[in-house]
């Protein structure tokens, strides 16, 4: 399909609109992973509304000693992959346009949970990175955006954002994708040698070892609620052979360490092998946490967590995440 390049917000408010607007906010240089946003957006949107992607390379979001001025720009070949994947407009202003005063006075504050994790290993990051989703998400008044997964916390504080401060939008969370290799697709991928490469695939492999590990404790805890602690059960039980089995599944599901413990414990240990590869893996934190407010989460905890893991191989710091959850121990099936 055709897709518009546009320059200035003037531009953009001229543009007659039709249907429902779906916005997917990128800093360029486009991979598969945005191509699958952009098609989530043409989904929502429909075959009636439009989808805007906007490209822009934030300098808010940058700190000392970081990437801002290496990091790729490929606007023709964004502008070529957004109209393959179904987008209307990319809009792609200079930074005078976003900032025609210079570096904003007035900013979003990230607040606490701005603080954490990413925030504590780039202090701003998330001030500067929330003042240019409000000021994207006014200039192009989308009726819906779309932001992926991988970057969790950054998701988790653009939906408090619109519902604090009362943005009239919906916010969708698209799942992560990977490379065949498990690697979450990102534009810092390329900075990447071949034998970074292979020690970066500790982070996604760490993921997969804890989320594995989850997985194993939530089947064994199903098998022990399906086996109650009653006289009759076990020897039914012991009658077929099975008791045994079912003593070691609620061991196994109750032990400690378990659940939250278990998880970290699981993806640390590749995370620590990691660490003596050569290049090695320098880990900044292995986190696993409260989605709402991106706290760790306790042993008892129940309901929704994400396992996230921030490291750097050579130059390049990368960062990934899981989302799993955990069920209480007499929760029903």
């Amino acid at each position: 399909m055709t897709t518009t390049l546009l320059r200035t917000a003037g531009e953009l408010r001229a543009r007659t609109r039709t249907g429902r607007r779906a916005v997917v906010m990128t800093m360029g240089a486009l991979h598969e992973g945005h191509a699958t946003l952009i098609r989530t957006a043409r989904g929502i949107a429909g075959p009636d509304g439009e989808v805007v992607v906007t490209v822009f390379v934030n300098p808010l979001q940058f700190g000392r000693g970081e990437d801002l001025d290496r990091y790729p720009r490929t606007l023709d070949a964004d502008l070529a992959l957004a109209g393959q994947s179904g987008a209307d407009v990319v809009f792609a202003p200079a930074v005078d346009e976003v900032y025609p005063g210079g570096e904003p006075q007035v900013r979003i504050t990230a607040g606490p949970m701005g603080e954490r994790l990413e925030g504590s290993s780039r202090p701003g990051h998330f001030d500067g990175m929330l003042t240019v989703v409000a000021k994207l998400l006014h200039l192009t008044r989308p009726d819906v955006a779309l932001y992926g997964q991988k970057d969790a916390q950054q998701l988790a504080l653009i939906r408090r954002m619109v519902r604090d401060l009362n943005f009239g939008v919906e916010i969708v969370g698209v799942p992560t994708v990977r490379e065949e290799d498990g690697l979450a697709l990102s534009s810092r991928n390329r900075y990447l040698s071949a034998a970074e490469r292979r020690t970066a695939l500790a982070l996604s492999g760490a993921l997969f070892a804890g989320q594995d590990r989850h997985a194993a404790q939530e089947a064994l805890r199903a098998r022990a609620r399906e086996v109650p602690a009653t006289r009759a059960r076990a020897e039914a039980l012991s009658a077929i052979g099975e008791s045994r089995a079912a003593a070691d599944a609620h061991a196994v599901a109750t032990a400690v360490p378990g659940g939250p413990a278990a998880v970290r414990a699981a993806a640390r240990q590749v995370l620590d092998e990691a660490a003596r590869l050569e290049p090695p893996l320098a880990l900044d934190y292995l986190a696993l946490v409260d989605p709402s407010d991106f706290t760790e989460i306790g042993d008892d905890f129940t309901g929704d967590a994400v396992l996230a893991v921030a490291a750097r191989v050579g130059a390049t710091r990368l960062i990934d995440n899981v989302p799993l959850t955990f069920t209480s121990f007499g929760a029903a099936s």
